[in-house]
């Protein structure tokens, strides 16, 4: 028997089914953080929700810990990191609320076509206001969905029963799997220029924050709806209200904010505009599905199982040989999801040198997790299988016992791109070592930017100007040569650049339409 700490209030059938499962269930709510400390030792498993916080101290204190378990999506408040370092394993409840969380996306957006929230305000203060609160019908407008995952595909389908003509931008969604759901994929600057409404259906990441700013807003159709439903921050609240004030966007509704809880915002003082609370969870049935479902992990854990949830994974059972390849294969996977700009249909690994002795499963699966990495939701070592059988990935591995230069080499091929990195020196030290067949010497960085031009004098300076104008500095720069990795000859160079911190968009365009440059892909890595 296992004691289970539960420090917020969780469904009842949650409760039962880990008693059920024979284990000691540990009520401890509301706990404050000297309670909590307390409270953890001799646990096996702690669950929350959003409010207790899961920090190294915590974790440190626990010392039986097996398992933390968020009884929702968000993991903000565990300290992932550190439990990994552990060997705690974290684990959530990520479809849970996402019935609850399509439905009231849909919810804001009828409400919001529609003026429902202002005509009741009106009609029970007295005013019958026919005329002023006319709406929009939704059949036969375009609904944009940013963010194909499991929410906005249940989006598309509700939209496709009111006859909307749903498009999407998701980069890691096929055009095949997309055409199945009846979704034609645009970019996401094309999308904003025809959508009469948009929804919101991403996770909030660094390059998410922002998304939706003053130049999208600007290059949008007029007359455009904006629903968020899905986290603060991706949209910019104050351009929202400027676009909306100017007339170029014809209003919104937004379930949430950049800061929570908001009770003030430019956005509140317009009559267009339609807000909730943070609702989109906020039903009995994705509460008592969150419970069940993070029951359900919590014993898998317990017991040893495999756990489909997991977000991440303890280092026991990985082999020295392949230790110091788990972040250079999650690193490669998103470099070649980054220049390949959608999930490819075919990926294929190869595995060289003294590598190709070890058991390289667990680098399969950082390589997809990688790949995956800028999609929705969390990725782990388990559910990125999942993720590549649901997008229709076919995994090719190769082993080879011989390499080029290399005492080890990882090459990854996709969508016609091809990136290889290996481990260095004593202390392991990865390294970039070609990309698309160019010869290339440099760490992965937060940020890169690939550049393939031309193979003559000058473009190298005029990419350093463009930069240099912008007031961009480069950390790091590897020239490719027009001779590849294997030894064949190439009509192009390429130039990789690191920096420590993004590009701006701007700044792409700008180096995209300088004369000798053929193509400019942007990297975030580990």
């Amino acid at each position: 028997m296992s004691r289970i700490v539960v420090t917020e209030k969780l469904a009842p059938r949650g409760l039962e089914m880990m008693a059920a499962a024979g284990h000691e269930v540990d009520e401890q709510l509301n706990l404050s953080p000297e309670q909590l400390l307390k409270v953890v030792p001799g646990a096996h498993a702690i669950i929350v929700r959003s409010a207790t916080q899961i920090t190294a101290e915590v974790l440190d204190a626990g010392a039986d810990l097996v398992a933390v378990g968020r009884a929702g999506i968000g993991l903000d408040n565990i300290d992932v990191a550190a439990a990994t370092r552990r060997g705690v394993m974290v684990v959530n409840a990520p479809e849970s609320n996402i019935l609850s969380a399509a439905e009231h996306a849909f919810a804001l957006l009828l409400a919001q076509a529609r003026n429902i929230p202002q005509a009741h305000c009106a009609l029970v203060a007295g005013r019958w206001e026919r005329v002023k609160w006319e709406g929009v019908e939704l059949h036969g407008k375009t609904l944009g969905v940013i963010g194909l995952g499991r929410i906005g595909a249940l989006v598309v389908q509700r939209s496709l029963s009111f006859g909307m003509r749903p498009c999407a931008y998701d980069p890691y969604i096929s055009p095949e799997r997309a055409q199945k759901m009846g979704v034609e994929l645009l970019p996401l600057e094309e999308l904003m220029a025809v959508a009469d409404f948009v929804t919101i259906h991403l996770p909030k990441t660094p390059e998410t924050t922002g998304l939706i700013g003053k130049d999208l807003l600007g290059k949008a159709k007029p007359g455009i709806r904006i629903v968020n439903a899905a986290r603060g921050g991706i949209v910019d609240e104050d351009a929202l209200a400027e676009a909306i004030r100017s007339g170029r966007v014809a209003g919104a509704a937004l379930d949430v904010f950049a800061t929570e809880p908001c009770t003030t915002s430019p956005l509140f003082e317009l009559p267009s505009v339609v807000v909730t609370p943070h609702l989109g969870a906020s039903t009995h049935e994705a509460q008592d599905k969150a419970g069940e479902q993070i029951a359900e992990q919590i014993i898998m854990a317990l017991r040893g199982d495999f756990v489909p949830f997991a977000v991440n994974v303890a280092a026991t059972g990985v082999s020295e040989g392949v230790r110091p390849f788990l972040d250079l294969a999650e690193n490669l996977g998103r470099i070649a999801a980054s220049i390949s700009e959608t999930v490819p249909k075919r990926l294929e690994i190869s595995y060289s040198g003294a590598l190709a002795g070890e058991d390289t499963r667990i680098l399969t699966l950082a390589v997809l997790k990688g790949v995956f990495a800028g999609g929705e939701g969390p990725v782990s070592y388990v559910n990125a299988p999942k993720l590549a059988e649901e997008r229709g990935l076919e995994i090719v591995e190769s082993l080879s016992a011989t390499t080029y230069e290399y005492v080890s080499l990882l090459t990854i091929r996709a969508n016609n791109h091809a990136v290889a990195g290996t481990v260095t020196g004593p202390r392991a030290t990865p390294r970039l070592v070609m990309l698309d067949d160019h010869a290339v010497e440099v760490p992965p960085a937060p940020h890169m930017i690939v550049v393939r031009n031309d193979d003559r004098p000058g473009v190298v300076g005029s990419v350093g100007t463009v930069l240099g104008n912008a007031g961009v500095s480069i950390s790091n720069m590897a020239l490719g040569q027009t001779t590849g990795i294997e030894g064949e000859l190439s009509g192009t160079a390429l130039m990789v650049l690191s920096f420590d911190r993004p590009v701006p968009d701007g700044v792409l365009t700008a180096l995209r339409g300088t004369p000798g440059i053929l193509d400019v892909y942007a990297v975030t890595a580990t």
